[in-house]
């Protein structure tokens, strides 16, 4: 049985994006793909869009336990929206299953227009990750939505640089979120070091320890640290440690 959801905005693009054995025959510029899914971007209209197959939930009782990562994904980005973190536009999502087996699914999102994401500037040694006003901005953002999302109990589990977008107004958005998950209790605390540990294993190379250390008081809210604050502080530094 399969579960099909089109945005009505979207309807002119029914004939493509209608259903999911449509999606699934559409063709375009592939970007990733693996054992279990791929991405590939189609314009219409001057649009672009991403369109998110996947064809596995895993080996064994992973077809019949737990959500599938698609799922996931289009959940965790309405959460976002919910939240007020800016993301991309769900276009269409749904899945199929057989016989309570997961077979396939697919998510579509809308491009972010004039956007790149944060590894590709900090690869590219971007003139604006040295404009300190720039920097200052982002990190605002990035703190203000960071703290929602762990405010929620939720971490995002894979919050690196690539899955943050940066548009040419400075302006920050959220994607890419399949193994995001709500944790309670000693799990949580871990996940959100490792949360700001992903986020600290770049900007430890691209910004300054002044940066950094900013960042982390407005994600706290604080304008000094105390000794709670020193001790995590430890353990986002130390998290990748022997990993690198």
């Amino acid at each position: 049985m399969a579960g099909w959801n089109l945005d009505p905005q979207y309807q002119h693009l029914a004939d493509e994006f209608g259903s999911l054995e449509r999606v699934f025959a559409l063709q375009g510029e592939g970007l990733t793909k693996d054992l279990l899914s791929e991405v590939i971007r189609v314009e219409r209209g001057g649009v672009f869009y991403y369109v998110k197959r996947y064809w596995g939930a895993g080996k064994g009782l992973r077809r019949y336990i737990g959500r599938p990562r698609v799922k996931a994904e289009w959940q965790n980005l309405k959460c976002f929206a919910k939240w007020g973190i800016p993301t991309a536009p769900i276009v269409a999502y749904g899945l199929e299953r057989n016989a309570g087996a997961f077979v396939r699914g697919a998510l579509i999102t809308r491009g972010l227009d004039n956007t790149q994401d944060m590894a590709w500037l900090a690869g590219r040694d971007d003139p604006r990750l040295a404009d300190a006003g720039w920097v200052s901005v982002i990190s605002r953002q990035l703190a203000r939505a960071t703290r929602t999302l762990h405010d929620h109990h939720f971490t995002h589990n894979d919050l690196k640089w690539r899955n943050l977008l940066v548009n040419d107004r400075a302006e920050l958005f959220f994607i890419d979120c399949p193994t995001g998950a709500f944790w309670w209790g000693p799990l949580l605390r871990y996940r959100i070091v490792k949360d700001l540990a992903c986020l600290d294993k770049v900007a430890k190379y691209k910004l300054s320890r002044t940066q950094r250390l900013r960042f982390y008081l407005q994600y706290r809210g604080r304008t000094r640290l105390n000794a709670s604050d020193k001790k995590r502080l430890r353990q986002v530094v130390g998290y990748f440690e022997g990993r690198e």
